[in-house]
């Protein structure tokens, strides 16, 4: 057996939680020599059907040669992965490289016990991306005809299988880079999976509330009693040691007392007795957990080792945690009515889903949804989010019959690709809200692997942006949108009318609209409604439709003063059937009166959102409308690039890599990046450093005449007016002359090196920058070069991958992106070059995290070319990026 000391080290990042398809979770790790007993217990446990599946012949147990054979390692040419379940292997998963070096021979076994739980495929997809890091581009495997459920695991993987029938077995062979069809079907494994697991959570069969109190205003008590008084439909446990009675019920002393299966415990323990809480309902079967206790990442080092320590528990033992210092969970569908949380009663039932972080702001959310009587359907506050996400919320809403509409209050982004991916996909049939604070930068929650954001601000706005999310900047203003999107029908376009009493507030109205981006449409703003109900109400609901039927309509507001015989709840009534029989979105800024949804009857269709403020009318209106705007774009549409060669460029940065230790970058030399760039179809204009005239010369004729000399000094090297760079020389004695006096001139910022380059076609000069960022993954950026980016941060950011209309948008973005289309009397320039030279930017990005840093500086975009005259180009070994093709969890 390999020693200790001399065993070979697995990179830390193939180590990962996962989420299998019954919603569970399991641990994957590389297999180690000190798993040989574990591998023998797991190979005993084996049916007989088992282990002839996979050895092809039976065996009562493994030779010690065997176990050697199996759990020796070197990470590189023969590599395993486990999946654990507490201190047990449920699944195991190896390759061995053959003597073609890009193929590897891959197997699998499975656990009878835990068979249909998607191990096998969890473990090909995290198996194939090890295998891509060690250059290996292919597996093969060889597999007997009966043994179906292995033969399943490859050919629903995504990837083009080929097969070959020989003596009795089924030869397997296929490539392993990523697909479109083995993402796609990945994500729809990882979106069920998640799904699942938080189905589990917020509608479970039974709940036990461990801590359950009698000292009243407790944690512990009021949780308990709200279960109780919620009449939550399951089964309801209470866990004391020290208590006879509690709530009217008999507790138990620990959890593994309780006699029948727990789905969800509640822990409302003091903060040294969590840990043996979890360990507890980890040994007792409990499929998830919510933490009410407090003190873990806002308690220094030792917390955030302890909930790094619970959430591994947790994980390793097949269980959710939600929190910790969670105000809890609710689910308001009659079948579950479930209030396992500090909100004194069951919120109002109704299409919401919220999600928020912090538990101040969650109950600050909570209440201000109240007020304006929004219904929900399922809340979670994550507290700590030391594990359950808003991303694990998206999975579940977008299955949820129940939820129309999403709301999050996020103070940290754990995994933005992935929430980016998720959210894109949601927005399709959802509307999906994000509160963010300006003043929160984008960083991972209290008590994760520290990282933070090296991106650009407005990076993280432009993300959102791409994928449809609704952007607040605060919970007023999330629950203004909600109260609109909650029932109401979108407008299909920008024109508004205005409808009110008030000539005096219809003109502040305009002018909002307007600042706003919307279109007033109509205005009717004379309507004299103190003439008694009966006539005032038809005369109201007359005056809407007609201007709800006019042409460029698609929304109206009602602005009303208080009216002498008019409630609140007449003029709603109206206005909605106003709405429903025009099918347009109708809302109320009725001064006096709170911001609410009044309730025209209990159905959640049937309700109008109110408002006291106009301004605050308006302003959610117009992210309703933006909103509805983007799902009447076209699903995103990705250019097949011609040209391309991102293996080629992958052997490239694998074999500079070998030069990089640490965390530190290589700076590639003009050469290499021109390599590079090759594979991806991109070419840079040649320059030529010299030392002498002679040199200069030299390189002149053999680029071509007319050329320009540059400095290579970053900050000099395209400032003409400090004299670094001289252009239109076009011959050798004005090449001469032109060195002589750029030396001179160029004495004050010491000596610098220059170059000699051929002239390109004249146009506007523009950067493309390109970044890897911890958190976001790639970020590119573009801008016009000079003041517009280097005095007013006038920059356009997106993230990848970047489908034509978002490469379309990001260059027409930046407010000088003006100059390109023509410019008082300037030539447009080929802006279409430009956006195939941004798609390609952004796939070689997205491809290959190892590029830490490019950026293209100046790009020329000319009437008929564009040319990049310069380009940066920075590798660094990759951090684990957040989003890769394969399923793990955050930590």
């Amino acid at each position: 057996m390999v020693k200790p000391e001399l065993a070979p080290e697995y990179p830390a990042h193939w180590e990962a939680d996962v989420v299998l398809r019954d919603g569970s979770t399991g641990h994957l790790r590389p297999m180690t020599a000190a798993d040989a007993p574990a591998v023998q217990a797991f190979h005993m446990a084996q049916s007989q059907n088992s282990i002839y599946l996979r050895f092809f012949t039976y065996k009562s147990k493994l030779t010690d040669k065997e176990l050697r054979r199996f759990t020796e390692l070197d990470y590189h040419d023969r590599v395993a992965f486990v999946i654990t379940r507490g201190d047990g292997i449920i699944g195991i998963g190896r390759y061995d490289r053959l003597d073609d070096p890009s193929d590897a021979e891959v197997a699998f076994n499975v656990s009878d016990a835990h068979q249909g739980r998607g191990v096998g495929s969890i473990l090909l997809e995290h198996l194939a991306v090890a295998a891509r890091e060690n250059g290996i581009s292919k597996f093969s495997a060889e597999v007997l005809p009966e043994n179906r459920k292995m033969i399943q695991v490859f050919s629903e993987a995504g990837y083009e299988v080929k097969r070959h029938f020989d003596d009795g077995v089924v030869s397997l062979h296929f490539d392993i880079d990523p697909t479109e069809k083995s993402r796609a079907v990945m994500e729809s494994r990882e979106h069920r999976a998640e799904a699942l697991s938080l189905a589990g959570l917020l509608a479970p069969a039974s709940v036990a509330v461990i801590g359950a109190s009698r000292e009243w205003g407790s944690v512990g008590q009021q949780l308990l009693e709200h279960v109780v008084e919620g009449n939550f439909t399951g089964a309801i446990y209470a866990v004391n040691p020290d208590a006879l009675e509690v709530s009217g019920m008999m507790p138990y002393s620990r959890i593994g007392e309780v006699p029948g299966p727990v789905d969800l415990a509640v822990i409302a323990v003091p903060y040294g007795q969590v840990q043996t809480v979890v360990e507890q309902c980890g040994q007792a079967g409990v499929k998830s957990l919510v933490v009410a206790t407090a003190g873990f990442a806002d308690d220094g080092e030792r917390g955030l080792a302890r909930q790094r320590a619970l959430v591994r528990l947790a994980r390793a033992n097949g269980m959710r945690v939600v929190g910790p210092a969670s105000l809890g969970v609710a689910n308001t569908d009659p079948a579950v009515s479930l209030n396992a949380s500090m909100a004194p009663a069951l919120p109002l039932r109704g299409g919401l889903g919220i999600f928020s972080q912090s538990a101040a702001l969650g109950a600050s959310l909570f209440a201000s949804l109240s007020r304006r009587d929004v219904g929900m359907s399922t809340v979670l506050s994550a507290g700590n989010r030391a594990d359950v996400s808003g991303n694990d919320m998206m999975q579940f809403w977008e299955d949820d019959p129940n939820t129309a509409a999403c709301g999050l209050y996020l103070e940290s982004i754990g995994n933005p690709r992935k929430f980016s991916r998720i959210s894109r996909r949601l927005a399709r049939s959802k509307p999906v809200i994000v509160a963010k604070s300006d003043s929160i930068g984008l960083r991972l929650p209290p008590g994760h692997a520290v990282r933070t954001t090296q991106a650009p601000v407005g990076a993280l706005d432009a993300m959102l942006r791409q994928s449809g999310v609704v952007r607040v900047n605060t919970i007023e203003e999330l629950s203004d949108v909600a109260q609109i999107v909650v029932g109401q029908p979108l407008p299909k376009g920008p024109g508004l009318a205005i409808v009110g009493n008030s000539a005096a507030l219809g003109t502040v109205v305009a002018d909002a609209t307007e600042q706003h981006g919307l279109t007033v449409a109509a205005v009717e703003s004379s309507l004299v409604l103190d003439v008694g109900q009966s006539k005032a109400l038809p005369l109201l609901k007359r005056t809407v439709l007609d201007v709800l039927a006019r042409d460029g309509v698609d929304s109206a507001i009602v602005t009303l003063l208080p009216v002498v015989g008019l409630t609140v709840d007449v003029i709603a009534a109206t206005l909605q059937e106003c709405s429903e029989e025009s099918g347009k979105p109708v809302i109320a800024a009725l001064t006096g009166n709170i911001d609410r949804r009044i309730h025209v009857n209990r159905q959640m269709a049937q309700s109008l959102p109110a408002f006291s403020s106009p301004g605050a009318a308006i302003a959610a209106l117009a992210a309703v409308t933006r909103y509805a705007h983007w799902l009447t774009l076209e699903s995103p549409v990705f250019d097949v690039l011609e040209g391309v060669d991102p293996r080629g460029a992958e052997a490239l940065l694998d074999g500079w890599l070998a030069d990089v230790t640490g965390d530190g970058l290589l700076t590639l030399d003009a050469g290499q990046a021109a390599e590079l760039l090759r594979h991806y179809g991109i070419e840079v204009l040649e320059s030529s450093p010299f030392k002498t005239e002679d040199q200069a010369v030299a390189a002149a004729q053999r680029l071509g005449w007319p050329v320009a000399i540059k400095t290579i000094d970053p900050s000099l090297r395209h400032r003409m007016d400090l004299g670094g760079v001289r252009i239109n020389i076009e011959n050798a004695e004005s090449l001469r002359r032109n060195i002589v006096r750029m030396r001179n001139f160029l004495k004050p910022y010491g000596d610098k090196d220059l170059e000699v380059q051929s002239m390109a076609e004249v146009g506007q000069s523009c950067t493309l920058r390109a970044i890897e960022d911890p958190l976001l993954g790639p970020v590119v950026s573009f801008g016009l070069t000079g003041d517009a980016v280097n005095l007013l941060d006038d920059w356009a950011h997106r993230v990848p991958p970047l489908s034509v209309a978002d490469t379309a948008d990001l260059i027409r973005s930046p407010r000088a992106a003006v100059k390109l289309f023509g410019y008082e009397g300037l030539p447009a320039g080929n802006v279409k070059a430009l956006e195939d030279l941004v798609a390609r930017v952004a796939m070689l990005k997205d491809e290959h995290p190892e590029v830490a840093f490019i950026e293209f500086k100046p790009i020329l975009v000319g009437p008929t070319a564009v040319t990049v005259l310069s380009v940066d180009v920075r590798i660094g070994n990759p951090a684990q990026r957040t989003d890769s093709a394969r399923r793990a969890m955050i930590f």
